[in-house]
């Protein structure tokens, strides 16, 4: 897996380097991915083709597999002599185990979708293909078990499918990958091991030809996705995993740090073979020693103290355009993050308003900015929230071109930062054919204090906008008005004393206090520039405000509009309902309405309203 970092590329192998590459086999179950795997492998690893004894019980592969290729280096990746070792991530295709396909891709370069060609493109397939155009570069369509196909039928049968497939991947990343036909196991699993594959041989040129030289970088921490741990009479404990950045020597110290044990690497091995070093992309077992391989099935090691543990995360995100649902502020989630999944709750907030069209910060997030709190994720087939409605850009469906979430989890997760994050909606039927994959993103923050919420979410200025709309009841005097329907009769309007209000008719005035008991209010409006009053030169010392000031107050054709709405009210008696409806009509049409606008840090313990 390429690091977060833009690094340069390694330089060009010679005859005495290995070049790695890690390639993911992923598709639909019983599509012959195990099978395709075997069929290409020069050497498989302790944990290649199902080895494990519930695989072989049931007939499915239950955990990632992996295995490799080794072949000559072809020209255009070195014009010197040298090997090219692909090694081969077999992921399990059944929907339950998303988990692990996750983690698999994860790790790959180079991607073959195994495609039953007899089937086509089943519900796995698509969330197959969904995940490598999130985690992978470059892509091959295996069209499988052509043996199943009457040979006087097959060329055209393929060429159907492979038209079909072309068109399913018009709007993807992977448009005009190449697609090759093949029969991993003529005969099916109960086929003897001697019966010759077809087609193997086309996709090894085709494998070698979309080979390229993935970025690896020796610099920085050591991270190590570790996928199977076992013990070796008289050697000790074995991890085997993929690096993810970094590089790892004989000698050097390793974290384990969901344990927070410390060991040495006392050996290590890249498929059978010995070796004192490896780095970023390679597959590697190292041996530790006085370790229970029970404590870990799987996880992550590392440098020591290089990885945080975190309990709730800032990502930057995007939909996954396949999902049906909207994504709402307050649903959970299945969370992969990096090689681990936990459920998390998210809030989804978007850069303020006037920022909707600002070019998004890669790698980064900015406390000192303030953040629009949104209902749900922004999308083109998303719902305008209520709060929301003020809002021009959302009004006129503008999309902002990057949005974040905060994430909390139900459980702590230790992961690097900037890395990939997933969030799926794993309790979806499986038997539905829908893509339980809601959204993908980048860990921008981690927060690890586990008292984040008092420590940690304060910093950050995520606000609401609070919309209120009422109507003015009557004329006061000259200077205010009373107004209703702004507040319930319960609510406190003492905390909305001195906020800004604004009037249908233009003028602008300040909410004084409560009248009565029924949530009526008194809004004074003087002059413009006394809306906020300062001390000026020459003032009155009583008042702050400047002597030769003169009040602007209701504006005359605001007080000739109300004057008149109030004589057209009748007095109410017996049997006039019908009259008194036909008038309520009339006065709806000439009503002063009034607007409350301010907003709400979603964080602030105080609760306070700001108006700017």
């Amino acid at each position: 897996m390429a690091s977060a970092a833009a690094t340069p590329p390694v330089p060009k192998p010679s005859t005495s380097h290995r070049l790695n590459i890690n390639v993911g086999v992923l598709g639909h179950i019983d599509s012959g991915k195990t099978a395709l795997a075997r069929a290409l492998s020069t050497v498989g690893s302790t944990a290649a083709f199902d080895r494990a004894p519930q695989s072989r019980a049931r007939g499915i592969t239950l955990d990632l597999g992996f295995s490799c290729l080794c072949t000559e280096l072809p020209p255009h990746l070195g014009t010197e002599p040298g090997e090219l070792q692909l090694t081969l991530v077999d992921c399990p295709g059944h929907a339950s185990l998303i988990r692990t396909i996750i983690g698999g891709a994860q790790i790959i370069d180079l991607m073959m979708l195994v495609i039953d060609v007899t089937k086509g493109m089943q519900t796995q397939s698509a969330e197959c293909l969904v995940i490598g155009q999130i985690a992978c570069q470059k892509m091959i369509v295996v069209l499988n078990k052509i043996d199943l196909i009457p040979e006087s039928k097959r060329q055209a049968a393929v060429e159907k499918m492979s038209k079909k497939m072309q068109k399913t991947l018009e709007s993807t990343r992977f448009h005009g990958c190449p697609i090759v036909a093949t029969a991993a196991k003529p005969g099916g699993p109960e086929a003897p091991e001697t019966v010759t594959p077809i087609g193997v041989s086309e996709l090894i040129e085709v494998l070698k030809s979309e080979a390229y030289l993935p970025t690896r970088d020796p610099s920085g921490s050591f991270l190590m996705a570790v996928d199977h741990c076992f013990s070796i009479k008289g050697q000790g404990t074995v991890m085997t995993g993929t690096i993810l950045s970094g590089c790892v020597s004989n000698g050097d110290n390793v974290e384990i740090p969901a344990l927070k044990v410390t060991k040495k690497v006392k050996s290590m091995q890249m498929f059978h073979t010995p070796v004192n070093y490896a780095m970023q992309g390679d597959r590697v077992g190292i041996c530790v020693t006085q370790f229970d391989p029970k404590l870990l099935e799987r996880g992550l090691i590392c440098t020591p103290e290089s990885l945080q543990t975190i309990h709730a995360a800032i990502i930057s995100l995007k939909k996954i355009p396949y999902f049906r649902g909207t994504l709402q502020t307050k649903a959970k989630f299945h969370i992969t993050v990096g090689h681990e999944t936990v459920m998390g709750r998210v809030m989804f907030f978007s850069p303020a308003p006037n920022d909707f069209t600002k070019e998004p910060l890669e790698n980064d997030f900015d406390f000192g900015k303030e953040y629009l709190y949104q209902e749900e994720y922004l999308s083109k087939d998303s719902k305008s929230s209520e709060e929301n409605k003020e809002n021009d850009c959302t009004e006129e469906r503008q999309l902002p071109k990057q949005q974040w979430a905060l994430l909390e989890f139900e459980k702590p997760v230790t992961c690097p930062k900037l890395c990939l994050v997933i969030g799926s909606k794993l309790d979806t039927d499986i038997h539905a054919n829908t893509c339980r994959l809601a959204f993908h993103g980048v860990l921008l923050q981690g927060m690890e204090d586990k008292n984040y919420a008092e420590t940690c979410l304060p910093k950050l200025k995520v606000y609401k906008l609070k919309h209120k709309e009422g109507q003015v009841e009557r004329l006061c005097d000259d200077y205010s008005v009373i107004g209703r329907s702004l507040f319930k009769k319960e609510t406190n309007i003492q905390i909305f004393v001195g906020l800004k209000v604004k009037l249908s008719t233009g003028e602008e005035g300040l909410i004084e206090g409560g009248f009565g008991q029924s949530g009526k209010f008194k809004i004074r409006i003087p002059a413009p520039n006394q809306l906020f009053p300062k001390t000026l030169q020459g003032a009155s010392p009583e008042t702050g405000q400047d002597k030769t000031e003169v009040e602007d107050g209701v504006r005359p054709e605001t007080k000739a509009l109300l004057t008149a709405t109030s004589k057209k009210k009748p007095k109410a008696g017996k049997g006039d309902t019908g009259k008194e409806d036909e008038s309520s009509k009339v006065d709806s049409v000439q009503l002063v309405h009034i607007t409350l606008l301010f907003k709400r840090y979603v964080f602030d313990a105080q609760k306070k309203m700001i108006q700017s």
